[in-house]
């Protein structure tokens, strides 16, 4: 059982060290007894996601039987029953330790369930409703790992975390997205610039934006910005341990903003990354400030 547990694990670190560069070298400023916990949450979700994303060329009824199949024996491992899965073992290992909200996860599943079948939002708060899911609980999920000195005041800002570093990978991937059959920049959006889904389809297809589309994504990474002054006040509130870890995914998943503007709101010339330089710097920076220390308000060019 404990090599069945320890092989969870580390399949888990595999799939976050693959997937989530942004992250996982966040992570690895975490006390080591806290690290595999948050490669179990990454790996819960990031398996789910790929049961959704990578099998574009199945039906959807199969998709969703496929997610509800993974699902069901994530609910029987939560009932106690023996689950035969590569992953689940250290996800419901990590759920117990920490006592961990199931609501939470099954808030996860419904919104990656929606993406079979929901391929644009009309308006914020529908794209809200989806994000609950999809990022604040992502946030509520994690902060028993890191642990705070004062847990309800910081459960808020850990949403709007989620929400800040989820609304900036849709900035980011709104090419990736479209190829996908889906575009989350809502609707009403889209609309307040005269655009429509057709028209970044075409933008697409062209391989740059028009000056229409640079307006709408500079509104969007307005917005992201918003989402991520809300979160700064609760990372100093966070145990010292678990600061530096989120310091850094703070700054760089900010810093994919930055890169956005600097090739002029343009996200389909290429897709936004913060360079290898950057990141080391900012890792250090931040494993050497000192705890308690607020977050720097973001200064965008």
């Amino acid at each position: 059982m404990e090599t069945d547990l320890a092989a969870a694990y580390e399949r888990c670190r595999r799939l976050h060290r693959s997937h989530g560069r942004t992250y996982y070298l966040a992570t690895r400023l975490l006390p080591a007894w806290k690290r595999r916990h948050v490669h179990a949450l990454y790996g819960f979700t990031r398996f789910a996601d790929e049961i959704v994303d990578r099998t574009e060329d199945l039906p959807p009824a199969e998709r969703a039987e496929r997610l509800n199949e993974w699902s069901g024996r994530f609910l029987a491992g939560l009932r106690g029953e023996p689950v035969d899965d590569p992953l689940l073992p250290a996800v419901l290992h990590t759920i117990a330790v920490f006592d961990l909200s199931v609501d939470d996860f099954d808030a996860f599943l419904r919104s990656m369930a929606m993406d079979l079948t929901v391929t644009s939002y009309a308006t914020y708060d529908d794209l809200l409703d989806y994000m609950e899911g999809s990022a604040a609980v992502i946030g509520t999920m994690m902060l028993p790992i890191l642990g705070s000195t004062d847990p309800a005041a910081a459960r808020e800002p850990a949403r709007q975390l989620g929400l800040a570093f989820q609304l900036t990978n849709f900035i980011r991937d709104v090419a990736e997205d479209l190829d996908r059959g889906r575009t989350y920049l809502p609707d009403a959006h889209l609309a307040e610039f005269g655009l429509t889904r057709d028209d970044l389809v075409a933008a697409r297809a062209a391989g740059r934006s028009t000056p229409a589309v640079k307006a709408l994504i500079r509104a969007e990474v307005a917005r992201a910005d918003e989402h991520y002054a809300a979160a700064a006040p609760g990372i100093p509130l966070l145990q010292p341990g678990s600061q530096a870890c989120m310091r850094t995914a703070f700054e760089l998943y900010a810093g994919i903003l930055d890169e956005v503007i600097a090739a002029d709101y343009d996200v389909f010339v290429r897709r936004a990354t913060v360079p290898n330089r950057r990141r080391a710097r900012v890792a250090v920076r931040s494993l050497f400030t000192r705890p308690g220390t607020p977050v720097q308000e973001l200064v965008r060019a």
